[in-house]
C-alpha cells in the first residue's frame, strides 16, 4: 500500500507541476494555483504515513546527529512522509510564486526558471525568484530617475 500511495502522489505532483509550468493561464492550472488541493491531498497522505510509521515522538530535531539518526532509522513509510513534506511545501511555494509574480506583473516566461528550481531544489527556486524580483524593482527604480 505504501508504494501505491507514494507512486500516486508522485504522479499527481508531476502532472500538477507540469500544468502550472507549461500553461499557467489554463483553467486547470488556475484551479491548482487558486486552491490548495494538491498540498492538502499530499498533507493527508503525509499524516497517514506519519501515523503508520509510529510517529515522531522519539525524533530529535534539535541537533544534526538527531536528524541523521532519524534518517538512518527511516522506514518506507517515514521516508514517504518526508518526501511528501517536500512535495507539499515546494508546490505551495510554486503557486505562491505564480500569484506573487502576477501582482508584480512579471511575465510567465520569466518565472519558468524559478518554478523549475522550486520543483527540483525548493529553496533555490525561492532564491532565483527573489533575485528576479530584486532585479525588476532595481530596474524600475532606475528607469524612474
Amino acid at each position: 500500500m505504501t508504494s501505491l500511495i507514494f507512486n500516486f502522489c508522485n504522479i499527481l505532483i508531476l502532472i500538477a507541476w507540469g500544468a502550472i509550468i507549461i500553461s499557467p493561464q489554463k483553467k486547470i492550472s488556475e484551479i491548482l494555483i487558486s486552491y490548495p488541493w494538491i498540498p492538502l491531498t499530499l498533507s493527508f497522505f503525509y499524516i497517514y504515513f506519519i501515523i503508520i510509521s509510529g510517529g515522531l515522538m522519539e525524533a530529535d530535531f534539535s541537533s544534526l546527529n538527531g536528524i541523521v539518526t532519524l534518517f538512518k532509522k527511516a522506514t518506507p513509510e517515514s521516508a514517504a512522509a518526508g518526501w511528501l513534506h517536500y512535495l507539499a511545501f515546494d508546490f505551495w511555494v510554486g503557486t505562491w510564486i505564480i500569484k506573487h509574480s502576477r501582482k508584480e506583473k512579471i511575465s510567465n516566461k520569466i518565472i519558468v526558471l524559478p518554478l523549475l528550481f522550486t520543483f527540483i531544489l525548493g529553496p533555490v527556486g525561492i532564491l532565483v525568484y527573489s533575485l528576479i524580483l530584486l532585479a525588476k524593482k532595481s530596474f524600475s527604480q532606475a528607469s524612474e530617475t
